[in-house]
């Protein structure tokens, strides 16, 4: 058997869920190769291009785009259940190539928190296999201690931590264990393990390392997380650094006033009421109006000449020159506003979201409004109060200093590097 010491770990990166999830993971795998590791990212299908053009070896998971057109799917409590269903098929073609790997090279799984459960049903077959899981946002970790939100419900800060504790094992009563401890115990039954009764509590043992793509200015390390946990940075990654506005777009933004941008996720498409409603408030307003869509039907079909519609274009491109971001709240969108000292307006629907757009209001980088509650009336207020409010700009100053001064991610990616080369356990 070849020595961990001797020879680098091959590391097969998984993940799943939309290109905001993908990210991260590249931008890891890059600076992994970099240190000399062969790499090989899992990623469903529709990804694969973009794999292949961070210079990653890529290996296709079946995925159905059908699940896209779900309304559940960004529901704050059914959501979780329709994710777990749709990445069955995933994690089967998952089992199949490491079991088809090599078994005199040394493994290493980097997994998405979504693929822990599975990554530890490989090493049940296989106990060399050493596990590594990657959080990207903290509402991915369970704490009772940093808890401003529980889904889309805010917890109040005398709450004491017995309640908060019982508040998560109801949400893991009720909508997590239902939908993947029967599932998960019938293969550990096939494997001759004994069965789990908590979900999350089982995710945090398996691990050999766990580490925070985000850091700890944004999400403070909680006594209660999984040990040893190293904590990161913001793994932020373009596809595209070098691509140039669309000059359409670039004479739309000299035309006037900065403008608003709208845009909500890769993955949502049920947007085109909010994108109504996003127009009407940015006319009552008399504010210019940008939509970031793939979808152009999303977006009103007639569009004033304050309004401005353009498939693609890099964030970090556009920001400097914007008035304000309105998004989603998915976590690489938010970090990507808070390197460019962007004014957000956090409109979240379901998983990280909200935990990430309070974040964002309480080191006044920006406000939030729930997605039931938008309307014209209730956009246009938030954006007249975004824009302004004195304390949001200051806070959005302090924040882009905060980023510029580098957080160290490439000295996060030669820990992991490090770490799991290294013989005996992490």
């Amino acid at each position: 058997m070849s020595d961990y010491s001797t020879v680098l770990p091959h590391i097969v990166v998984v993940t799943t869920g939309s290109a905001g999830d993908l990210f991260p993971f590249l931008r890891l795998g890059i600076g992994l190769r970099e240190r000399g590791h062969k790499v090989t990212v899992l990623a469903p299908q529709m990804h694969a291009p973009l794999v292949r053009h961070a210079g990653l070896e890529c290996h296709r998971l079946p995925a159905d785009p059908a699940v896209l057109d779900d309304p559940d799917l960004w529901h704050p409590r059914r959501g979780f259940g329709v994710v777990w269903r749709a990445i069955r098929d995933g994690m089967e073609a998952m089992r199949a190539f490491v079991a088809a790997l090599p078994p005199d090279q040394p493994c290493t799984l980097l997994v998405h928190p979504l693929a822990v459960a599975h990554a530890d049903l490989r090493r049940a077959e296989r106990p060399d296999i050493r596990i590594v899981a990657a959080y990207l946002a903290p509402s991915n970790l369970r704490t009772v201690h940093d808890l401003p939100v529980l889904g889309p419900f805010p917890i109040p800060g005398w709450l004491p931590l017995m309640l908060r504790g019982w508040l998560w094992n109801m949400v893991e009563a009720t909508a997590i264990n239902p939908v993947v401890v029967p599932e998960l115990n019938a293969i550990r039954r096939a494997q001759g393990r004994a069965p789990m009764s908590s979900y999350m509590d089982e995710m945090y043992s398996v691990p050999d390392l766990s580490l925070t793509l985000f850091p700890e200015w944004f999400g403070a390390r909680q006594p209660d997380w999984p040990s040893p946990l190293l904590c990161g940075d913001f793994p932020l990654y373009d596809p595209h650094p070098d691509a140039s506005i669309a000059p359409g777009l670039v004479q739309f933004m000299r035309a006037g006033s900065a403008p608003i941008i709208v845009t909500h996720g890769t993955a949502n498409m049920h947007a085109a009421a909010f994108f109504a409603s996003a127009l009407a408030a940015a006319q009552r307003l008399g504010r210019r109006i940008v939509f970031l869509t793939a979808h152009r039907a999303h977006v009103p079909a007639n569009l004033p000449p304050t309004a401005f519609w353009q498939d693609y274009c890099p964030l970090a491109a556009l920001l400097p020159d914007a008035a304000a971001l309105v998004h989603h709240g998915g976590i690489g969108t938010t970090a990507v506003a808070l390197r460019a000292g962007t004014p957000q307006l956090v409109v979240p629907m379901a998983y990280d979201q909200f935990d990430n757009g309070e974040r964002v209001r309480a080191m006044h980088a920006g406000l939030t409004l729930k997605a039931n509650r938008v309307s014209v009336r209730t956009l246009a207020d938030a954006l007249h109060s975004l824009l302004q409010s004195p304390e949001i700009h200051l806070g959005c100053s302090a924040v882009k200093e905060r980023l510029a001064a580098g957080g160290g991610l490439d000295a996060v990616i030669d820990a992991i590097s490090k770490t799991v080369s290294k013989t005996g356990k992490i």
